[in-house]
């Protein structure tokens, strides 16, 4: 039977049907991020850190002494989901959550020493993500360019969206 387009009733029903999980992009990137703490697991747990953790920490360490909006803005955290990660790591003592002097609205973050000591730590301990994408045949450069260029599209589809 044919549809007033010409199209068969089937091939507009192929079309139209979803593609299966392992064709889509969505899937990939979401199980390659579960791969990803599957693989830092090991590495996080000689530092004590969970993965969200160690992200703030890599903020910090890239720059010390930032506001609790800028670390949610790098990482692309709310408030919400930050916060909690920050009061864990203050309760470590790896961090101090300090008033701001000119605006006590704002909240600073800095590491204490303990904090500054873990990066030196986390620099002799053996990180096998790292082996583990270059063992993927594609060039590290490359696929940090490619993944970088998917979120940002991402981000601006997402932005027309609202």
């Amino acid at each position: 039977m044919r549809a007033t387009d010409g199209k068969t009733m089937t091939e507009k029903a192929k079309a139209t049907t979803v593609r299966g999980l392992d064709e889509q992009i969505c899937f990939a990137v979401y199980s390659a991020a579960h791969a990803f703490n599957r693989a830092y697991r090991p590495f996080l747990a000689e530092l004590g850190l969970t993965y969200p953790q160690y992200l703030v920490m890599l903020v910090l360490w890239e720059l010390d002494g930032q506001s609790v909006k800028a670390i949610g803005e790098r990482l692309m955290l709310d408030s919400g989901t930050l916060t909690p990660l920050l009061k864990r790591l203050e309760a470590s003592g790896l961090i101090l959550r300090k008033r701001g002097r000119e605006d006590e609205r704002q909240v600073l973050v800095e590491l204490t020493a303990a904090g500054r000591n873990l990066r030196d730590k986390a620099g002799r301990t053996p990180n096998p993500v790292p082996c583990a994408v270059g063992d993927s045949g594609v060039p590290p450069g490359r696929l940090l360019d490619d993944v970088r260029l998917l979120r940002e599209a991402l981000l601006r589809k997402a932005s027309a969206g609202e």
